[in-house]
């Protein structure tokens, strides 16, 4: 009899320690666009290596990463993720609005949705339970105040991305930045984002110019165009460059101390860990991280800039 006890013991305590470690298996789905130019190439990089560090501080965890071109194909994903049995859902939405109702129907079931960056009209907790991002009217003021500091005269070309919300913003933070000072904004012309949009308004810029003492970019592809065009033209007025995103390359050219980009201002692609890191705390650790996190607009310089260099990242 009492072998007989013991016996249902031990079957009893296997039993309770197999329904323990199934409450411990964790899985979350992480949908994110497709690597198409540098900063979502940075996106992915920094989703699969959090992902790696997920699975070592949390053995049991699960972690899908899944990327998508475009917004039809990441509602898909997102469907397909949600049929995996998914505990939370870490999105980095291509176009937030079109995939409102695939996130809010996860949601529904329950899981912890984060939604990373980009924001859809509606950004309450009828649509995600966390929301991280960087900090876009403070990219453009961290930019201004260096610029009004360091040459409180200058006259200033700005560069900028496209006519969309998060533009306007970077834009308005730049003007705050500057304001009170003798900084002089000759031209502001878009960009789009693109290296070689930015080369061709940067040579126009130097065509109209006989003098430019510095340039304003609101992103770091753009500053490479930007800085081939100096480069061709052989212009020698121009003291600095100030970009932002941190790019490994514009990072490390601050790490170098080279005097065309002294500084750079973070919007990083690394956001995503950051919130593939929040999410696991919430399932893990039950912290308590529902509501917005917002990344600072750290300005990168030469002293600082060895903790935001990543040599094997696409960006």
């Amino acid at each position: 009899m009492r072998k007989t006890m013991f016996s249902l013991a031990v079957v009893a305590a296997a039993l309770l320690a197999g329904v323990a470690q199934a409450a411990d298996k964790k899985t979350i789905g992480v949908s994110i666009p497709a690597a198409d130019h540098g900063w979502t190439a940075g996106v992915v990089f920094h989703a699969e290596r959090v992902a790696k560090l997920l699975k070592a501080e949390y053995p049991d965890i699960n972690v899908i990463v899944k990327t998508s071109p475009d917004a039809a194909s990441q509602a898909n994903a997102v469907q397909d993720l949600a049929t995996q049995g998914i505990d939370a859902l870490v999105i980095l939405p291509s176009d937030p609005d079109p995939l409102v109702n695939a996130i809010k129907e996860v949601k529904a079931k329950g899981t912890f949705v984060t939604l990373v960056d980009r924001a859809p009209s509606t950004n309450d907790d009828s649509v995600r339970d966390l929301y991280v991002a960087g900090n876009n009217p403070a990219l453009g003021e961290v930019a201004g105040k260096y610029i009004k500091e360091t040459t409180p005269d200058a006259q200033v070309v700005v560069i900028r991305g496209l006519p969309i919300p998060i533009d306007q913003q970077r834009q308005d933070g730049f003007d705050k930045g500057i304001a009170g000072s003798n900084v002089k904004v000759l031209d502001r012309q878009f960009g789009n984002w693109n290296r070689d949009d930015a080369f061709k308004v940067m040579q126009d810029y130097l065509t109209k110019y006989p003098k430019i003492d510095v340039v304003w970019c609101q992103d770091d592809d753009m500053a490479v165009g930007v800085l081939q065009a100096i480069e061709q033209a052989k212009r020698t007025d121009i003291k600095y460059v100030v970009a932002g995103a941190g790019s490994k390359d514009m990072v490390k050219k601050v790490m170098d101390g080279d005097k065309m980009i002294p500084v750079d201002v973070l919007y990083p692609p690394a956001m995503v860990g950051t919130a593939m890191e929040l999410t696991a705390a919430a399932l893990y650790d039950q912290v308590p991280v529902r509501g917005n996190y917002i990344l600072d607009a750290t300005l990168v310089t030469k002293d600082n800039a060895k903790d935001f260099y990543f040599p094997d990242s696409p960006f």
